[in-house]
């Protein structure tokens, strides 16, 4: 009972401290993340996002700037949508050689071997991560869509 005088600082100190800590976090996630949009499309997520020296790049298509899928098949789309995603990168102030993973979604695995010729060609050596999927559709009735993580160095 003697310590409890002085046990009641040291207790509201470290309330005091974490409760301010706790009330200013919910402002970190606006102020240390910037968010990338190409366009005012109304849709309801970022292009990219930048968090640190990381910057996270939403699933791309392979559309022209009016939105519209390009022509051509899967070649003319992947080709359309790493460009998309090079927009991404460049506006964000990154560039394709520092992309370190990939994620590629095909909606018919089938045309991985186009989509890997032309993807090849594209991205800069050496080749970041890669994981390729198939999904049973995709936005647009698109053939590929393709999301990236890059990391400042």
């Amino acid at each position: 009972m003697k310590n409890l005088p002085r046990l009641f600082p040291v207790t509201f100190a470290i309330l005091t401290v974490f409760v301010l800590g706790f009330t200013n976090s919910g402002n970190c996630y606006a102020e240390k993340h910037k968010h990338i949009n190409l366009s005012d499309k109304g849709l309801p997520f970022s292009d990219g996002v930048i968090a640190g020296k990381t910057l996270y790049v939403a699933g791309q298509e392979g559309t022209d700037d009016k939105g519209k899928l390009v022509a051509g098949g899967i070649a003319a789309e992947t080709k359309a949508t790493l460009e998309n995603i090079q927009k991404v990168l460049k506006t964000a102030g990154f560039e394709m050689s520092d992309v370190a993973s990939v994620t590629v979604y095909l909606a018919d695995i089938q045309e991985f071997g186009d989509m890997n010729k032309v993807y090849k060609e594209i991205m800069p050596n050496p080749k970041p991560a890669r994981a390729t999927i198939q999904a049973a559709a995709l936005v647009n009735s698109a053939r590929v869509e393709i999301s990236v993580i890059a990391i400042k160095q």
